[in-house]
């Protein structure tokens, strides 16, 4: 028997998976629950690999797997699991999906956006202007105008952000509560962070535990954009 936070974020996750073939961040799981700290997130996912709902895959962050949902049967040892809210051709959809966004160049046409710079996922760094451009597959661009920025420093990995990653930040000077955003402090260090409004102050936050959140005025905070997607090289 589940708690009903148990069931709740099992059937996030499951959902997550089946939409996008990536299980969702701390940050995000923590968000979706309405939970305190991270902490009260990493107890619900121990609790469900126990009871052999979850699963996690070693040596992969981000890497989890639903085993089963409320009222199927424990797995056999080493068995697959088995898809049941989602159907089969809505998960052959969202690998096809996972597919396209990991080897994008075979399956979509690209478009060239402007690599403007380097942005910190750490310690807020000078943003550095460039003229390059940036091939991107038009798949993972939405509306609007768009650039792209290199990721420098660890502190979004639990967002599944990496050192190396190319950020696609679409323009706009607006942010919503808990967006991913281009912050340019004191009109010269840009980072990338979660952005929150907390009472008269602006938050800037991480996702990872070993970096502080970022607290400045409003005055100090220019919104640049809000990350549209990534673009990886292996």
């Amino acid at each position: 028997m589940l708690t009903a936070k148990q069931h709740e974020l099992l059937l996030f996750i499951h959902d997550r998976l089946a939409t996008t073939g990536v299980s969702p961040s701390f940050e995000e799981m923590k968000e979706a629950l309405a939970l305190k700290s991270k902490s009260g997130v990493h107890r619900l996912i121990g609790a469900l690999e126990e009871r052999q709902f979850l699963r996690r895959l070693p040596h992969r962050a981000r890497a989890l797997e639903v085993m089963r949902l409320p009222g199927e049967a424990v797995p056999a040892p080493g068995a697959a699991p088995v898809p049941t809210v989602a159907s089969v051709s809505d998960l052959a959809a969202a690998r096809k999906a996972r597919s396209a966004r990991l080897h994008p160049q075979a399956t979509t046409p690209a478009l060239s956006i402007p690599l403007v710079g380097r942005i910190a996922a750490g310690l807020p760094i000078e943003a550095i202007e460039g003229h390059e451009q940036l091939a991107v597959p038009a798949a993972l661009l939405g509306p609007g105008e768009h650039y792209a920025l290199e990721v420098v420093g660890d502190s979004m990995i639990d967002a599944g952000i990496l050192e190396g990653d190319f950020a696609l930040v679409r323009k706009t000077e607006e942010a919503r509560e808990g967006d991913i955003v281009v912050a340019l402090i004191d009109e010269q260090d840009a980072t990338l962070k979660y952005f929150h409004r907390e009472g008269r102050m602006i938050r800037l936050d991480p996702a990872n535990p070993a970096h502080q959140p970022q607290r400045y005025q409003p005055g100090r905070v220019h919104v640049q954009g809000r990350l549209s997607g990534l673009l990886r090289r292996y």
